[in-house]
């Protein structure tokens, strides 16, 4: 493990099935005139081989091509990250974690880690702190401590399209200890003096945070201050 500062991890954190999905999103444009070029090379093929009744073949399959285009691009984000929930509540970082709740892994992922892992894609240097967040009984509390000065960062993802929507961590937010009010899209509320808030386009958010850990002998320190990014109803 090298010393300094990291540079924010490009992909990390994530399942195979949410790297497709983000290129999907990416590359939609592309993806669906590729579609078009292969639907038009099949109605080349299909008269060019003596096929009759051009116009209804013509209108059912660009109908067919674009219901199912617009079915697959907005279908695509909530079915994946429904997958990725499941595997957050029944099997976790580590164990089961429940809604609302945040572990922190207490040791380092490893880049090799197989397919199946949640954190497949994961650097050697940074602790990953994850979770699923349900709001729509409420706004929860992040508190996250003092880092002094070390690179973190807490990641909130709106599963409806894969879009995140919110960091908190050094670039965005400092190294000193504070309160972030996590509040669902049809909340009203106030908040209180001292603290910030976030406001979810979703009830559902994936949190996905990173501590960095300059050392092994870093490693117990980092831990105990990833242990300490938790979340808390408001109303306690």
């Amino acid at each position: 493990m090298g010393s300094g500062i990291p540079p924010t991890p490009k992909v990390v954190g994530i399942l195979p099935q949410q790297i497709m999905n983000r290129l999907i999103l990416k590359y939609k444009y592309p993806i669906t005139f590729a579609i078009l070029a292969v639907l038009a090379w099949v109605v080349y093929r299909y008269f060019s081989m003596g096929g009759s009744q051009l116009i209804t073949f013509v209108v059912v399959a660009v109908l067919v091509w674009g219901l199912g285009t617009c079915v697959f691009i907005y279908f695509w984000p909530p079915i994946t990250y429904s997958a990725y929930k499941r595997a957050i509540v029944q099997h976790g970082l580590g164990g089961p974690i429940p809604v609302n709740t945040l572990y922190a892994m207490p040791t380092l992922a490893s880049p090799s880690a197989s397919n199946s892992s949640l954190l497949a894609t994961g650097t050697d240097d940074v602790l990953y702190v994850g979770g699923w967040l349900d709001l729509s009984k409420g706004p929860h509390v992040l508190h996250v401590p003092d880092m002094e000065d070390r690179y973190y960062s807490v990641q909130f993802t709106d599963p409806s399209d894969g879009t995140n929507f919110a960091y908190v961590g050094k670039r965005t937010t400092g190294t000193k200890a504070g309160d972030y009010l996590i509040s669902g899209p049809r909340w009203k509320g106030s908040v209180s003096q001292g603290m910030t808030q976030i406001s979810s386009p979703n009830n559902a958010v994936l949190v996905m945070g990173r501590v960095f850990v300059e050392s092994d002998n870093d490693l117990p320190i980092a831990y105990g201050l990833a242990t300490q990014i938790q979340l808390t109803p408001l109303s306690h």
